[in-house]
């Protein structure tokens, strides 16, 4: 493998900079300069030129492999932090033979190194671009390995019952009806609950990730703005008294308690022949086709009769709340609360704090959960498992069929193999590393 370098600390002035140097060329590279180091031990040094000027004054540190983070030799160069000072720093590593490295490169053979496997290095890049403490304390369970432990644990229990399987089929003469004799069928409902609650995990570590979107709509008036405004700790909307006054999409990024959110105010719902306020329902009703959460506003003052027509006459029939807000509960003194709706005061700020529980709830977020953080590739894995675990089920219950039931566990034996590298395409290795930061 080549010897490679970047700087790997963040773009701008700082007080420290810091440029790495991995592969086998270090030990060279270490002669080159001339001082004897001991691994792990900081040394002082005057970094020069091919010329003999001094680029800077700072402390050289080498790491042997494979006790490094690469797994190969590796050389830090920690100096001031000026983007002068760092490139010319780089650029005598290049003269030296190392190559500029490409983005995620490092973490890229430390994953080839067997150092981190494919669901830690990507937490790696998810912790920092952590937008929340809670995201990031979750990005350290995956780099620690929870996530992996808990994919490693499922994969060997579909091999266990691979092994079972393939093997009753190689051997028929046993004459044993391994498909009906009740240890399949036992591992095999244990695997679907195990997986089950991984999903679960992974999709609650998603929203962390990625964040969600969610959709505020009703009536005109019904107080979506002023809850937008609420929720955001700013007047981001314009809010009056007039029905009608949104006329258009407007959004919010915001934080819940950890949870980074795209809350999104639209136009009030009703039929009108203003063309303005029309296109605004329409856009209104179009942002329901990408939310994950929608929560419908109602007037609590007015509305409480006419909530059932309301939802039938304003909304598609496709489309069901997760949750009704009755808003204004500050001017009726009475509260409408269900698993279904809350009662809410966007003015006073009342049960602002059970909606915030109620949208991690409908997120999948388990309160004083401590899970991890996944991606929408490793999601998109685990429901390619269950779905393979689901054609498993219809062959053992259904069509009793040894072969195919041995196919379908093998399909979703790959599905976790991709979650952790074991199984990964390398178009889709260029395609994870290349988002990351070049010295990283």
């Amino acid at each position: 493998m080549e010897t490679i370098t970047a700087i790997a600390t963040a773009p701008g002035l700082g007080a420290v900079g810091v440029v790495k140097v991995a592969g086998p060329g270090v030990t060279d590279i270490i002669s080159a300069l001339g001082w004897p180091l001991k691994p792990r031990h900081p040394v002082l040094v005057n970094l020069k030129t091919i010329d003999g000027d001094t680029i800077d004054s700072g402390l050289l540190i080498y790491f042997p492999g494979p006790n490094s983070y690469t797994g190969d030799d590796t050389l830090e160069f920690q100096g001031h932090g000026g983007p002068v000072v760092l490139n010319q720093a780089l650029e005598r590593f290049v003269q030296l033979g190392a190559r500029l490295a490409r983005p995620g490169e490092f973490s890229e053979r430390a994953f080839l190194n067997d150092k981190l496997d494919l669901a830690q290095a990507e937490a790696v890049a998810d912790l920092i671009s952590a937008s929340s403490a809670e995201a990031a304390k979750r990005a350290i369970r995956s780099l620690e390995g929870e996530f992996s432990r808990q994919v490693q644990h499922l994969y060997d229990a579909i091999v266990h019952l691979r092994i079972y399987v393939e093997a009753a089929i190689d051997f028929p003469e046993e004459e044993i009806d391994f498909l009906a004799d009740g240890k399949v069928a036992a591992l095999f409902a244990d695997i679907e609950t195990e997986l089950a609650a991984l999903r679960a995990q992974a999709r609650a570590g998603q929203r962390f990730n990625d964040g969600i979107r969610i959709l505020l709509i009703g009536k005109p008036n019904a107080g979506k703005s002023s809850l937008l405004n609420a929720l955001s700790g700013r007047d981001s909307a314009i809010v009056t008294p007039i029905a009608g006054t949104t006329r258009d999409v407007l959004t919010e990024h915001i934080n819940l308690d950890g949870l980074p959110a795209e809350i999104i105010d639209t136009a009030g719902l009703r039929h009108t022949d203003d063309p303005i306020e029309a296109e605004g329902v329409r856009r209104a009703l179009k942002a329901l086709e990408t939310a994950d959460i929608v929560l419908y506003l109602a007037d609590a003052a007015v509305d409480k009769g006419s909530l059932e027509n309301d939802l039938r006459d304003l909304l598609p029939p496709s489309v069901t709340p997760d949750l009704i807000l009755w808003n204004k509960s500050d001017l009726v003194g009475v509260a409408h609360n269900s698993d279904h709706t809350l009662s809410i005061s966007a003015a006073t700020g009342a049960g602002l704090d059970q909606l915030i529980e109620r949208i991690k709830t409908l997120a999948g977020i388990t309160p004083h959960e401590s899970g991890f953080l996944a991606r929408a590739r490793h999601v998109d894995a685990l429901d390619r498992c269950a779905h393979a675990l689901t054609a498993g089920r219809a062959q053992l219950d259904g069509a009793m069929a040894g072969e195919l039931l041995a196919e379908d566990l093998k399909w979703a034996h790959d599905c976790l193999g991709e979650i952790t590298g074991k199984m990964t395409a390398d178009d889709l290795l260029g395609e994870i590393f290349s988002s990351f930061c070049i010295g990283k």
